[in-house]
């Protein structure tokens, strides 16, 4: 009888947590009359708390009643684009066979198929083949909550890629018919664009979504760890935490788990490309007119067309391999590589690692949340120069959106300039957030002295800047600035993303253990320039299925069982090579010590 009465309890306590735990909003009493918007976001709970308050106030005062945001929150972009993706195939699914129809084998693949292309059928035109384009083409033609719905209305966070993947996929739609947007969202009253579509190559703003604040990729540090370690220079640049001071004290976060992180490394790599490049003669201009030149011929990847010269290529190639070797370097000196990104800087903060990769607003928030009693920061953010584009975290609206209104509604007030406030304006000054400071960048152009085109907005800036956390003027701050320093070219690492991915996960994670002791083994026998044969062994790149370089790289296997094969393979090789490059050190350091003895 007790064990009934305790498992009964447990499952009463299960049940009610989730509702014990929920925070209220800032004591509103809320209605049923009240409306409510669904939105799933990777966001934390400041943001979300922010903004739900914000927005309910906004809607208020503009209609008359607040709007309460009912948040769901299953974890990072991959988990909610799996959630979704699950969800649309359910619902489209019911109402396929409810109207019906036969659900064709692989009809969730198809209905989700970015590559699918129902314009050209198979040789044979079969039956099986037009059964799948006539559902694939009726469930992207529509948007219809009394059709089918995955009961989200709003996708708000993550990175361009996981968005502009979520519309490819068919999941999402365009907020507003082109030219519909509210009145001065995107383009101001004279003409001036508020928000771009586009700056550093980096893509802000589409038909089907639109950035809400800007991120950068950078470094966060200790100042006290770093003093403990005999670090008098603060790393500024990638390759300074690849340093031997800093064994062991890096902290990293597992880019399989994470896309935000995942493009920190991306941009690792970016840099060194453009750092090849150069270091071959190439300068700016010659880059954008051979890019352009390989865009417009559509060969190959890898193949260079008339004009383009091979060195070039080349130089991308050797400048991928350097990136990719020195995240594995990086690697070498992690302490850890964590589920979460937000965690590096909290880690950081308190002393838990001296340094470590983290996006800017993990960064700066976590400097406001543990600063010292005296107001000084412990924990310091920095965007190296020329080694981060600038990325915009968007906001979508859903295919099948059962409250579209409302849905617009809140994204007009994300946009717009009373939502932007939220961003980086101090605690408690007007219009701004009343619990947390959110020390993000705002993505509209009239919070920042300097535009992308020219275009200055000096009395908005001068009417925001009084009330920042953060000086948006700073060079080293301001994204407008930074998105200048480094042109993100697509071609050069944009197709190897998820390979990167698995690739740091499996060289710096899974192998990581033996990673670490390799690299302690070579720096204890006189570091990277007295063990040149075990670096050289250390930096091997797998050779299954086939030696792995920029252009094998985009072959990599797409199906997930092929790709968990790759990824026991390279762990086994990586694996071996650090064994290797650790007994070779320990040898050359051994014959080095007997030639050194008197």
């Amino acid at each position: 009888m007790f064990a009934r009465v305790t498992i009964l309890i447990a499952i009463v306590l299960v049940v009610a947590l989730p509702f014990l735990l929920r925070q209220p909003d800032a004591g509103r009493r809320w209605t049923e009359a009240d409306p409510v918007l669904v939105v799933i976001s990777p966001h934390n709970e400041a943001i979300r708390y922010e903004f739900g308050r914000g927005f309910a106030d906004w809607h208020l005062a503009h209609y008359g009643k607040p709007a309460r945001v009912d948040w769901r929150v299953i974890g990072g972009t991959t988990e909610i684009t799996r959630y979704l993706e699950a969800e649309f195939t359910a619902a489209v699914r019911g109402w396929w066979t409810g109207a019906g129809h036969a659900w064709p084998a692989g009809g969730g693949e198809t209905i989700l198929d970015r590559r699918f292309d129902p314009s050209q059928p198979p040789a044979d035109d079969n039956a099986a083949w037009r059964a799948k384009r006539d559902l694939y083409l009726a469930f992207r033609k529509t948007d219809d909550a009394d059709a089918f719905s995955s009961k989200v209305d709003v996708f708000f966070g993550g990175g361009t890629y996981d968005h502009d993947r979520a519309a490819s996929s068919g999941l999402t739609v365009p907020a507003w018919p082109a030219g519909g947007a509210p009145p001065g969202l995107f383009v101001d009253a004279s003409g001036r664009t508020i928000i771009p579509d586009a700056l550093g190559g980096e893509v802000w703003r589409t038909d089907y979504f639109c950035g809400t604040a800007l991120s950068t990729f950078g470094i966060c540090y200790n100042r006290d760890r770093l003093a403990d370690l005999g670090v008098t220079n603060p790393p500024r640049a990638w390759i300074d935490l690849a340093a031997p001071a800093l064994i062991g004290q890096v902290a990293m976060a597992d880019p399989s788990k994470s896309g935000s992180i995942a493009k920190a490394y991306e941009m690792i790599v970016q840099q060194q490309c453009w750092e090849a490049v150069r270091a071959a003669g190439f300068a700016d201009n010659d880059v954008a007119t051979f890019e352009a030149r390989i865009s417009d011929a559509r060969l190959a990847p890898g193949r260079m067309p008339e004009g383009v010269p091979a060195a070039y290529q080349q130089a991308v190639e050797d400048g991928w391999r350097t990136g990719v070797q020195l995240v594995q370097r990086i690697g070498a000196n992690a302490r850890y590589l964590t589920d979460s990104g937000g965690k590096v800087a909290i880690d950081v903060s308190v002393g838990d690692a001296a340094v470590g990769i983290a996006i800017d607003f993990f960064g700066r928030y976590q400097a406001e949340m543990s600063r010292a009693p005296d107001g000084t920061e412990r924990l310091v953010y920095v965007t190296p120069r020329g080694g981060s584009s600038v990325s915009a975290d968007p906001i979508s609206l859903l295919r099948g959106a059962a409250h579209r209104e409302l849905a617009q509604r809140f994204m007009a007030y994300v946009l717009g300039e009373e939502g932007q406030k939220l961003w980086n304006y101090r605690l408690g000054t007007p219009g701004g957030p009343h619990k947390y400071a959110l020390r993000r960048l705002p993505i509209r152009q009239d919070f920042y002295p300097v535009s992308a085109d020219g275009t200055n907005f000096p009395s908005a800036y001068a009417r925001h800047r009084q009330y920042y956390v953060d000086d948006l003027g700073d060079p080293g701050t301001n994204p407008y600035e930074l998105g200048r320093a480094l042109t993100y070219q697509p071609r050069w690492t944009g197709g190897h993303f998820n390979m990167l991915r698995d690739l740091v996960r499996v060289m710096c994670l899974d192998a990581g253990d033996e990673l670490r002791a390799a690299w302690r083994t070579i720096t204890n026998g006189g570091g990277p320039e007295r063990q040149v044969e075990a670096v050289a062994l250390l930096q091997r790149l797998p050779d299954w299925p086939e030696p792995l370089n920029w252009a094998s790289a985009l072959r990599v296997p797409r199906e997930q069982h092929a790709r968990m094969d790759l990824m026991r393979e390279w762990t086994v090789f990586f694996r071996r090579s650090y064994g290797e490059a650790g007994n070779r050190a320990s040898v050359r350091d051994g014959h080095r010590r007997s030639r050194e003895e008197p």
